[in-house]
Formats: structure tokens, sequence, C-alpha cells
């Protein structure tokens, strides 16, 4: 039995839905706990691009049980059309492979609105770079106790009395909103119940009588390190923690019973939407690393911002995270690169900087040093062992573990699940 958990690094989108799925092959279980529709995992899988928001992506593992905890905020409707778009590619989602906390919190109409609305209320350049799709603003009633879980809705008059109260206090806020009827989401929603009711469970119970029966059980995050609420680059973050410390606190499961964790590190760094990104590139590299690695945003499909690998931010993730190993994604990337560069320290206002600081203004100031290696001309897509790699490559992979003191369980060299050295199996001893 082993329990394991799966983060990301730096600013999100660095493959985690690829290492999920090759580990889903030793799992039992599949958790997803946090974020919601506002994250993404693509997929390729035998030639098929699957791209999910909600459901964990070991539900291509038809001998797998998949979960939501309670620290994820459900948009019913968006679940639904998951599930909808998987049972068209000839995958049915059941009760009998995914479970939803009946403690997750819904994501309600007027949450859009308002995310929208106050997205659009920011000067430019104090932007955040939201998705709109409501995440913030339900958290916000979460933390302001006036949110609705998902198991309300199996209570229609319950319900109906917070959906009132909702609803009043936030036409107050919106000034009337267009769109916020009573009538017409109440409606809605008791179909989502009616659809989703064989779903809702208490997960954390179910995890828990898993564990005592030896079962493996992965924990798939969502974002990234620096996207997480206390410690990343506030205020331009996501709106929930997305350390590994979390994996517990949302699903119910306790701390103690965490074996490893594991850090999804891009080979370079990337980032979708506005904020400090020190080692950013605006030249032919940065174009070149953007077009040959497909960078654009699984949920928004907005161009992502691309740059050199981030040595401290890596380090940041190891400690904030307990990191026993990485899975180093897109190496293939670097492909053809003569110098390839790292950051190992910043500067700014004359001071030296070896972890990102607090402040946003100094974070934006944020001028990388870096040291430079030698790159590789060859492809590397089609290697199978580290053995393959030409030697500057396997060098870089090196450098990283030395850089971050952990070593890389997993390297990735290509999106398919064939294009993936797994080194160390975190479920096996």
């Amino acid at each position: 039995m082993a329990n394991v958990v799966i983060v990301g690094t730096q600013w999100g989108d660095e493959g985690k839905g690829k290492i999920v799925d090759l580990l889903t092959g030793y799992a039992d279980y599949v958790v997803r706990f946090q974020g919601g529709n506002n994250a993404g995992h693509t997929l390729v899988v035998e030639g098929k691009k699957y791209v999910f928001h909600l459901i964990p992506s070991g539900i291509l593992y038809e001998n797998k049980k998949c979960f939501i905890g309670n620290g994820v905020v459900l948009d019913p409707g968006v679940l639904l059309g998951e599930m909808r778009q998987l049972a068209e590619q000839g995958m049915d989602v059941t009760p009998e492979r995914l479970s939803i906390s009946e403690n997750s919190h819904l994501i309600m109409p007027y949450h859009n609105v308002i995310d929208k609305a106050s997205e659009a209320g920011m000067k430019q350049g104090k932007k955040i770079g939201t998705t709109g799709r409501g995440i913030g603003p339900c958290y916000g009633d979460k933390i302001l106790r006036r949110g609705i879980k998902l198991g309300e809705l199996l209570d229609p008059d319950l319900f109906r009395d917070k959906l009132k109260d909702n609803l009043a206090e936030k036409r107050a806020l919106l000034q009337g909103a267009v769109g916020l009827s009573f009538d017409v989401i109440y409606a809605e929603f008791m179909n989502y119940a009616e659809q989703l009711a064989p779903f809702i469970q208490n997960v954390s119970v179910a995890l828990d009588l898993g564990r005592k029966a030896g079962k493996h059980i992965l924990f798939e995050g969502a974002q990234g390190t620096q996207l997480d609420i206390d410690h990343g680059t506030y205020p331009f973050v996501t709106s929930s923690n997305t350390v590994a410390g979390n994996a517990c606190i949302g699903s119910g499961f306790g701390p103690s019973h965490i074996d490893t964790v594991i850090g999804i590190l891009k080979a370079y760094t990337t980032r979708v939407g506005e904020g400090p990104f020190p080692t950013e590139l605006f030249d032919a590299v940065g174009d070149e690393l953007q077009e040959k690695g497909g960078e654009f945003g699984a949920t928004t499909g907005r161009k992502r911002r691309c740059g050199w690998l981030d040595g401290v931010v890596a380090q940041e993730a190891v400690r904030l995270n307990g990191i026993n190993g990485l899975a180093i994604t897109k190496l293939d990337v670097l492909s053809g690169q003569k110098t390839l560069k790292i950051a190992t320290a910043y500067e700014a206002d004359g001071k030296r900087f070896t972890a990102m600081p607090g402040n946003i203004r100094t974070t934006s100031r944020l001028a990388p040093l870096y040291e430079e290696v030698p790159g590789w001309q060859e492809e590397i897509d089609g290697a199978v062992s580290m053995d393959e790699l030409p030697k500057k490559a396997r060098e870089y992979v090196k450098r990283i573990e030395d850089l971050t003191e952990t070593p890389a369980y997993i390297v990735s060299v290509g999106p398919g699940r064939e294009q993936t050295m797994l080194l160390k199996n975190p479920f096996q001893s």
C-alpha cells in the first residue's frame, strides 16, 4: 500500500495529466483535491487527445476508481458536459467509477457573473488573468460561510432557502444583474441534483476504507506551486492551496498516511495569464519554445508565456511540497538549442534573492541570474531509456537534480504514454 501526491512545481501546465495517467497504472484510486474547471489536463493516448477539467484523468483506466474531493469547487454543468464527452469517446462515467464529495462547494451562476465583472473592473496591469469561471468567488463564499455544498442539492428545501439568500445578496452587490432568475437557477440545479445524486458520497470515509484495505491512492493536484493562494506570486495566483499539504485537507485524508510527493517540473518554464515571470523570454528562443512545445492553455486556449528553467522556483517547490522525486517533462522541446540557461538566483534593487520575495513590487522587478549549460542538437523523442539520451541531455537532467537536491523519478520526451521513462516507481519499494 502506498499513497502518492502529484503537484506542479511551477505556474501550472507542467504536464501533470500525463504523469497522473502513467502512475494511475499502478494505483487503485485517483483523487482530485483542489481547484475547479479553471484547471486542465491534456493527455494523448494511442493518438487520441483527451482534455480533463474536473474528472481525474485516471478515468481513462476502466478498473480504477476516481474521486473528486471536498477541496474542489464544482460547476455541475461543466462536470456533466465532461461526462457526456467521455461517453461519446466510448467511456461511460458511472457511480462505480467516480465519486464526488458531498462537501464540495458549488459554483453558482452568480459566481461567474461576479468573476467577470471583477476582472473587467481592474485596471490594465492589475488584472489577475482569471479564467472567468467563477472559481474565486465560489471559494470566497466558502470562506465567508455563504457557500452551497453539493450534498445540499439533495435537500430541495435547504437549497431553495440558501439560493434565495445568496441571490438577494448578489443582486444587491451587482445592482440587479440581468439573468440571475431564482426560478431558472433552481430548476437547473434540481436537474443537476437528479443526475449527480448517485455519485455523491463521503469521500473521506471511502478513502480511509480503501487505505485500510491496502489500496494504492494517487492524489492529483491542479495548477502549480507558484499559483498557491498562500505561497505563490500573490495576487496573481489561483484561489486555492495548490501545494501537497492540501491533498489531505482537500480530500479528508490524514497527513500521516502520505508516503511520497512527486513534483512535475517542465524542462523550461511557462505561465498563462498575468503576473511576474522572471525568466520569461521575449525573443526568438521564447517563440520557438512556445511553438515546439505547443504551449496553449488546456482550459482557455491562451498562449503560454515561455522562458528558461527557473531553479529558484524549482527549489522553492521542493521545500514547500516536501518533494521526494521529480518528473521532468518536455525535455524534447529543448532539442536544437545550442546553449541552455537556468536561473539560480535573482537580483532586484541591489539585493540578491534565492527565494521568491513576498512583496509583489519587488517580485515584479526580479532579474534572473543565470548559469549556462550546453544544449544538444539531437531529437530525443524516440528515446526509451536515459542511456539513449545524448550526454548533454543527461547532464542537464543531472544539473536539475543537483540544484534541487531531488532525484528524477520520471523523464518525459514527448506527449505519448510510450515517451515516458519511469526511473523509479513511487508505488514500488
